[in-house]
């Protein structure tokens, strides 16, 4: 059975041309030529922004000098799956080196106030069937991800190596040792066999290169640093009593901001939200899990849920195929899927599909701007809250709050829009409209460095392959690897991410099957006694080719947006790759492509190495 569609206008109500026209007008209105560089390097005057832990003490210890076989650089969930796939293959010889202070990655830095999961936990949360853990809710609170985050930690024995509070300093392959020499800001030397690079999309915040930031003398924090000293309450009990007497401006209306707005405007004496392109929220009914259908489900239910939301949200319904997510994630594949259902499902020539689904992408976009009317009481502030733009321009979100908070007197919002970004932070203030506005403090809930340089988000500063080549220069002009997993050049190195693959709607099993892929490689190459393994230039080119070839275009749709981390913020450059390179038949033609080739045994493409 297929879901109903959701209540969006008929399509007789939308004027498609004139819309294409409004939101090619309000894209113009926030290009800016400058991109990445518009954001300031959180390193030297900025370091605090990153560097310091406000959730934990760095406890002193004696710099480390071993030999491992692994080493897994970082400890979010893409590291943690990692390390349950090389614990699953008989590997136990390994480290987790993480900056953080715990397990968890962006869910052990990112604990503003109301932060929750923004897509279905049931998917998002990894191997709920394996530690018989069931989320609470639809949509988790942070504090209840970071917690699963160390139940797999425990389960899997990956506390008894890991190094915490520890940040990767260089990388240099040893080509006499055959081995990864690993430095780091604690002074440890670490030999290691293989490195997995474990950094995650969301590793490094981002902070605005506003004029003037440096000169601010009150409270400046970013939203994954959140300083509950200064606002008062924790983690899991945001009552921000300390912003009583403050007024507070944030910058940023994305994911982390729409869930912590509500709670400043609750606290603070005066919240000014900076908001340069508005996000589309729907509505969150966040109701409790059924019991009774936590005891219903049959053994493989969360893969099948996922294969499901990959359908809703990527790839389409199949007549007949439910939505089980139920949310603004599948809302256009199951409204017209439900539409194709009442219409017999014809046979549809690709463009005529894409036609179709455009036109629903129009008509939801339409219902969530028509929400904002429901709900903001102010016409101009309505008008300014309204997302101009396809779905799949920015995250699409969700939060019952958000909206009726524009509503409170004490709640400001500052289209910032004409001026790109806000024009000016003073010692005391910010400017707007030619305009100083006084504030004690300044959050910036301006992300994390997604598609930026690489050696800006994974904050290494050297990383050298063989002859001292690096890793930096190797992809300056595209990602080169076999499988989006190794590169020439740079043996026993491997990555996960967003690099030449297969890309799955729900991202924490995309890079769980990498690091599987991984683990079985590594377990290949002990078995067979081999020292190192790198993708010869002939096999890396291939599949360079292979991904290009059968790539899907997306130029139109990031050409088409605004500026966001999806179009590396209106950079029309090359590096739009940065994003990632999806492999065009998809996600289970590319699981059958790899688990093909490690099933043959002869690593095949491999240029390898075995011990004397």
């Amino acid at each position: 059975m297929i879901y109903p569609p959701s209540d969006v206008p008929a399509a007789d109500e939308i004027d498609i041309e004139a819309l294409r026209k409004k939101y090619a007008a309000e894209r113009e209105k926030r290009m800016r030529g400058d991109g990445q560089r518009q954001y300031l390097i959180t390193e030297n005057d900025y370091a605090d922004s990153y560097e310091i832990d406000p959730h934990m003490p760095v406890r002193p210890r004696e710099p480390l000098a071993a030999d491992i076989e692994v080493a897994i650089l970082g400890a979010g969930w893409t590291g943690i799956l990692a390390g349950v796939h090389l614990r699953n293959a008989g590997i136990t010889n390994f480290r987790h080196i993480e900056h953080g202070g715990d397990f968890g990655g962006v869910w052990y830095w990112n604990r503003y106030p109301g932060i929750q999961c923004d897509n279905d936990a049931y998917c998002y949360l990894p191997l709920l069937e394996e530690t018989g853990y069931m989320p609470s809710k639809k949509w988790v609170d942070g504090a209840e991800i970071q917690q699963h985050c160390q139940r797999v930690a425990r389960q899997f024995e990956l506390y008894d190596g890991a190094l915490f509070h520890t940040r990767i300093t260089a990388l240099r392959w040893d080509e006499a040792l055959h081995r990864w020499r690993i430095a780091t800001n604690r002074g440890d030397d670490i030999r290691a066999r293989f490195v997995i690079m474990c950094g995650g999309p969301l590793n490094r915040p981002k902070l605005p290169g506003i004029a003037g930031i440096e000169s601010f003398k009150g409270k400046l924090f970013h939203t994954a640093r959140w300083d509950y000293e200064y606002t008062g309450g924790s983690w899991t009990d945001p009552t921000l009593d300390k912003l009583a007497d403050k007024r507070v401006a944030i910058i940023g209306t994305g994911a982390s901001a729409i869930q912590a707005i509500p709670y400043l405007g609750r606290y603070a004496k005066q919240l000014y939200v900076l908001q340069r392109t508005p996000p589309s929220v729907d509505q969150r009914p966040n109701l409790p899990t059924d019991q009774n259908w936590a005891a219903s489900l049959k053994p493989g239910w969360q893969k099948a849920r996922q294969m499901n939301f990959q359908h809703g949200a990527i790839e389409g319904l199949a007549p007949g195929e439910a939505d089980m997510i139920g949310d603004v994630w599948t809302e256009i594949t199951r409204n017209l899927a439900a539409e194709l259902e009442a219409e017999g499902w014809p046979q549809l020539s690709l463009e005529e599909y894409l036609t179709r689904r455009e036109m629903m992408d129009f008509r939801v976009m339409e219902r969530l701007r028509r929400r904002v009317d429901s709900i903001v009481k102010d016409k101009t502030t309505a008008e300014a809250l309204k997302p101009w733009f396809g779905m799949n321009c920015k995250r699409p979100l969700s939060n019952n709050d958000y909206y009726a908070t524009f509503n409170r007197p004490n709640v400001t919002l500052f289209d910032v829009s004409a001026t790109k970004g806000v024009e000016q932070i003073t010692a005391h203030g910010f400017v707007h409209g030619g305009r100083e506005y006084e504030i004690d403090a300044l959050i910036c809930a301006s992300g994390f460095e997604v598609t930026s340089d690489l050696d800006r988000r994974w904050a290494i500063k050297t990383i050298e392959g063989r002859d001292g080549v690096s890793l930096y220069d190797h992809w300056a002009d595209g990602y080169r690897t076999l499988h989006g997993a190794m590169t020439h050049g740079f043996p026993n190195q491997f990555f996960t991410g967003y690099i030449q693959g297969g890309f799955f709607a729900t991202t924490i099993e995309q890079f769980s099957r990498q690091g599987f892929h991984i683990a079985q490689i590594i377990k290949q190459a002990q078995d067979k006694g081999l020292t190192s393994l790198e993708p010869s230039e002939a096999a890396q080119d291939a599949w360079v080719k292979e991904i290009r070839a059968t790539a899907i275009d997306i130029s139109k749709l990031q050409l088409e947006c605004p500026p966001s981390y999806f179009n590396n913020d209106g950079d029309t450059s090359q590096k739009r790759w940065y994003l990632g390179e999806s492999y065009g038949p998809g996600w289970a033609a590319f699981e059958k492509l790899v688990e093909d080739w490690r099933s043959a045994g002869e690593l095949e493409g491999l240029i390898v190495a075995a011990r004397d």
